[in-house]
């Protein structure tokens, strides 16, 4: 660069050299000097002198217009860094086709990555946010604005800053030799490569799909087993420390699945006939979540069907207490009627109390 026709408009422009192509091209990918002296091997204190003449040459006043004039001539992808081939065109994030291990994220509890079974380091907490983000979207393209708005929300920093940590990411998580061989681009925005990572909230979800699906057949056993899969992949709260809109959202999100999926197994034990497992479930469950009446009841009517009526009706009165100090409310319907099925020995196995363990 110049090009030909820039070189024709303005004669007095010296053309680039080769390396300092590739120095405009890492500036235009988003990459401060340090990273640019890494990238392509010169001696850090060599990098600033390198841009001064970049901008002489070009006749640009700063850096910022040298990033610009990179990007309108079509000579860098952000994201991708030097030496990165150009994307293609078309719509959609192709398959990678890398040989090699693969990567395991890890989003129920704290994030962790895992490349060829050893921990990778991913950076700060932001950075770590938008991995977190593509993970959570597999198969799709994530555009810079839903990053932006997911991970910094109302601090929404300048859109360049998207490119900047997709590059660190890319960086620790290559397979073989393709820079976008993990994170791919396309013209929408950045995703995972199809096939290349495993990601611990699909696989939840997978089990809990075949735990429904078992149980829809009537193969009960079956049903706890992939359910107790499902609930064993979660290690604490999801997305834990991680900022952002985003993260918030899905960690909500999460840690409520977690609660359902873990009544869905209370009442297959139940169903089973297996008691003391569902109420030593039912137990932890409701100590963690003292305000989550559909847990109380559900906790209640395993009580009452091990003959531990007491039990059940203390179980109630926490319950009251807790809603009463915590939210200023009394219990509602379905603890309410839970109380009286334990009060009149009902088998427990009516309406509201099997719609409660199943959901």
């Amino acid at each position: 660069m110049p090009t030909t026709a820039t070189a024709r408009e303005h004669p007095h422009l010296t053309p680039l050299t080769a390396r300092e192509r590739e120095v405009l091209h890492a500036l235009g990918g988003g990459l401060d000097d340090a990273e640019i002296a890494d990238a392509l091997g010169l001696p850090a204190h060599r990098v600033p002198a390198q841009l001064e003449g970049i901008l002489r040459k070009l006749g640009l006043p700063d850096r910022a217009a040298a990033r610009a004039h990179a990007a309108d001539r079509a000579r860098v992808v952000p994201g991708l860094g030097p030496h990165a081939p150009r994307p293609a065109a078309d719509p959609g994030l192709p398959p990678a086709e890398v040989p090699g291990p693969r990567l395991r994220i890890s989003l129920l509890g704290p994030l962790r990555v895992k490349l060829a079974g050893r921990p990778v380091d991913v950076g700060p907490v932001r950075q770590q946010a938008v991995l977190a983000a593509l993970a959570l979207r597999p198969g799709r393209t994530v555009s810079r604005r839903e990053l932006l708005d997911g991970v910094w929300g109302l601090e929404s920093p300048d859109a360049d800053v998207v490119p900047v940590y997709v590059y660190r990411l890319r960086k620790p998580l290559r397979l073989g030799t393709r820079p976008d061989s993990v994170i791919r681009r396309d013209r929408y925005g950045y995703g995972l490569a199809s096939g290349v990572a495993e990601v611990d909230v699909a696989s939840m979800e997978d089990e809990a799909a075949a735990a429904a699906a078992a149980a829809r057949a009537g193969d009960l056993r079956t049903a706890v087993r992939r359910c107790s899969r499902s609930l064993e992949l979660f290690r604490g709260e999801p997305l834990a420390g991680l900022p952002g809109p985003l993260a918030e959202t899905e960690r909500m999100r999460l840690a409520e699945r977690r609660v359902a999926l873990a009544r869905r197994r209370a009442e297959w034990l139940l169903r089973l006939g297996r008691v003391a497992d569902a109420v030593a479930a039912l137990t932890v469950l409701a100590s963690e979540e003292p305000l989550n009446e559909p847990v109380a009841a559900l906790l209640m009517r395993a009580l009452r069907h091990g003959g531990r009526r007491a039990e059940a009706l203390a179980v109630f009165d926490r319950t009251a207490r807790h809603l009463a100090d915590d939210l200023g409310v009394p219990p509602g319907q379905l603890l309410q009627r839970a109380r009286w099925s334990v009060l009149r020995g009902d088998d427990g196995t009516a309406g509201g109390e099997d719609r409660a363990g199943a959901a």
